[in-house]
C-alpha cells in the first residue's frame, strides 16, 4: 500500500516535471500533437509563443505556492508535534499576518493578470490584416471564403479526408490501418502565406462550432446568426492542424480544421491555380444535360454534401433529418425542391453559396430518380436552377 502511494506521488511530480519542458523534449510531430505530448503545441504565432510562455510562467507560480505552503504545513506537523513536547499556542490572532496573507496573494494575481491582460487584448487586435477569410461551421464540415485581400474570391468547402474504412462504426471493426494525420486530414486545406496577418471570421450554419489550431494559440467560437473574428499570423512555413472542439453531433468528432502555411511565391501558385479550378467548376447554366449526366453528377454531389444527414439510403436520420425516400417534396413539383435546396429550412443550410446551378440540379435529379423515388418531374435543367435564383 505504501508502495502504490509512493508511485502516485512519483507519477505527479514527473508529470509536472514534463509539463514544463517544452514540447520537442518529448517527441515533436509539427503541426499536431505529439506521441506522449503532456505539454501545449510548439507555437508558431507570437500569440501563442506568449500563450506558452503564460502557462509555464503560472504552472511555476502554482508550483512555487505548492511547495511553500506544503513546506511549512509539514515542517509544523513534524517538528511541532506533541510527542517532542511541544504546547498548542494560545495567541488568536495576528494582524501583521493577516496583512500579509491578504497583500502577498493580491500582488500574486496582479503579477499573473498583467500579462495574461496583455496576450488578451492582443488576441483582439483583428485590425490591418493582409488577408481575411470566413469560416463556416456546419454539421459536419467547414466552409472557406476569401473576402480579402490576395486570393479573394476563392471559396471551397473542407471536409475529413480519412476514410471510413479506418474509423470503423458502432460494432464493426476499421478495415484498414489507420494513418499518421488519422482523423486531423481534409480533402481541401485552408492556404495562407507566411508571415501574413490572417483575420478570421467565424460564423455557422446550424449549431454551435468552434475553430482551433493549437499551434496557433487560435481557438473562436462559430456561433449561427453572429459573426466573430479573430486573428493569426504564422511564422513559419508548414500544416498544421485542428479539430472543432464545441460539441455539435454525432458526427463532431470528424470535422477536422488543416491550415498549410506556405511562401508568398507557393501562396500567388496557389491562388492562381484555385481560380482557374474555380472558373473550370463553373458549368454553364444553359447547357442542357441529359438526365444520365445529372444523375452521375448528382451522385457524386450528394455523396460529398447530403449523405452525412440523409444517409446513402436516403433514409434520414429518425427525429432529426428526413427521409429523402419517399419524400413527398421530391415526388412532388420539382420547384419546391429547388427553392428548398437553394434557401433551406429549419436543419436544412441553404446552398445557394455553395454549389452551382449545375451540382443543385444533378443533385435533385440524383434524388427523383434513386431508391424507390419515381417523380413525375424526373429532371431538373441548371437553367431552371439560375432561375430560381432571381
Amino acid at each position: 500500500m505504501k508502495q502504490a502511494k509512493r508511485l502516485k506521488s512519483f507519477m505527479l511530480g514527473a508529470s509536472l516535471l514534463a509539463a514544463s519542458l517544452p514540447t520537442w523534449a518529448v517527441v515533436d510531430s509539427q503541426g499536431g500533437p505529439a506521441v506522449l505530448q503532456l505539454n501545449l503545441q510548439t507555437p508558431v504565432t507570437q500569440i501563442a509563443e506568449q500563450i506558452y510562455s503564460i502557462h509555464n510562467l503560472m504552472l511555476i507560480i502554482c508550483l512555487v505556492i505548492f511547495v511553500a505552503v506544503f513546506g511549512v504545513m509539514f515542517y509544523s506537523i513534524l517538528k511541532h508535534r506533541k510527542s517532542l513536547g511541544h504546547k498548542p499556542a494560545t495567541f488568536h490572532e495576528s494582524t501583521s499576518v493577516e496583512i500579509a496573507w491578504t497583500i502577498v496573494p493580491f500582488l500574486i494575481v496582479i503579477g499573473m493578470a498583467l500579462p495574461a491582460t496583455k496576450t488578451v487584448v492582443a488576441m483582439k487586435d483583428t485590425s490591418n490584416a493582409d488577408i481575411t477569410i470566413k469560416a463556416t461551421g456546419m454539421q459536419w464540415k467547414w466552409g472557406y471564403d476569401y473576402l480579402k485581400g490576395e486570393g479573394e474570391g476563392i471559396s471551397f468547402l473542407s471536409t475529413l479526408a480519412t476514410p471510413r474504412t479506418q474509423v470503423g462504426s458502432p460494432g464493426v471493426a476499421p478495415t484498414e490501418a489507420r494513418g499518421d494525420n488519422y482523423l486531423l486530414e481534409v480533402d481541401n486545406e485552408v492556404v495562407v502565406p507566411v508571415n501574413k496577418k490572417v483575420r478570421l471570421i467565424t460564423t455557422a450554419n446550424d449549431v454551435i462550432h468552434s475553430w482551433t489550431i493549437p499551434a496557433f494559440g487560435v481557438k473562436q467560437d462559430a456561433i449561427p446568426g453572429y459573426v466573430r473574428d479573430t486573428w493569426f499570423k504564422a511564422e513559419k512555413i508548414g500544416t498544421y492542424r485542428g479539430q472543432c472542439v464545441e460539441l455539435c453531433g454525432k458526427e463532431h468528432a470528424f470535422m477536422p480544421i488543416v491550415v498549410k502555411v506556405v511562401s508568398a511565391e507557393d501562396y500567388k501558385l496557389w491562388v492562381d491555380g484555385k481560380k482557374k479550378e474555380m472558373a473550370a467548376k463553373a458549368d454553364d447554366p444553359n447547357k442542357v444535360w441529359t438526365i444520365d449526366e445529372l444523375k452521375q453528377r448528382g451522385e457524386k454531389v450528394y455523396a460529398s454534401n447530403c449523405v452525412v444527414c440523409h444517409q446513402a439510403t436516403g433514409k434520414g436520420v429518425p427525429g432529426a433529418f428526413p427521409a429523402l425516400d419517399g419524400s413527398s417534396v421530391v415526388a412532388g413539383p420539382k420547384d419546391a425542391q429547388v427553392h428548398l435546396v437553394l434557401n433551406g429550412k429549419a436543419a436544412m443550410p441553404s446552398w445557394k453559396a455553395t454549389l452551382s446551378d449545375t451540382e443543385i440540379a444533378a443533385v435533385i435529379t440524383y434524388t427523383r430518380n434513386n431508391w424507390s423515388n419515381k417523380s413525375a418531374e424526373n429532371i431538373v435543367q441548371p437553367a431552371e436552377v439560375l432561375a430560381a435564383r432571381k
